[in-house]
């Protein structure tokens, strides 16, 4: 149901932007940093954790797909409205915040790309052998 999905789509934007706010403070800006995308990683963090325990439906299942899909859309949305003009003549932290952002992310990739993966992938890696061990 659709209803579900935007029960927990509002409930990772407020933690999100809670964040966001918070991180702001404490780097000494007075604006929300990155709270969209933080409610972002919280949504999909928390439809795997669900769909892995099979607490999601099929209906539910159905209206997390149409607030992933339309999800995307809305962040581009909303980073579009904001002044990148001001932000740069803010001061370097906008540069530094950014920056930042996309080394992390980029470093990131290897590690959540290896995280779960599953043995019997692994094992048709290995041409069948059943040794996982020395895998990397």
């Amino acid at each position: 149901m659709v209803i579900y999905g935007v029960a927990l789509l509002s409930i990772c934007l407020l933690i999100g932007v809670l964040l966001g706010k918070l991180l702001g403070v404490s780097i000494g800006i007075d604006a929300n940093v990155g709270g969209v995308g933080i409610a972002m990683v919280f949504l999909v963090l928390l439809v795997d954790y669900l769909k892995k325990n099979k607490k999601l439906n099929i209906k539910s299942q159905e209206g997390m797909a149409f607030w992933g899909a339309m999800y995307i859309p809305i962040v581009i949305a909303m980073a579009a409205k904001q002044n990148v003009v001001a932000a740069l003549d803010g001061g370097p932290i906008a540069l530094l915040a950014g920056v930042t952002t996309v080394i992390v992310s980029w470093a990131m990739v290897p590690v959540l790309s290896n995280i779960g993966r599953d043995k019997s992938i692994l094992n048709e890696e290995l041409g069948g052998t059943g040794d996982v061990r020395n895998v990397k």
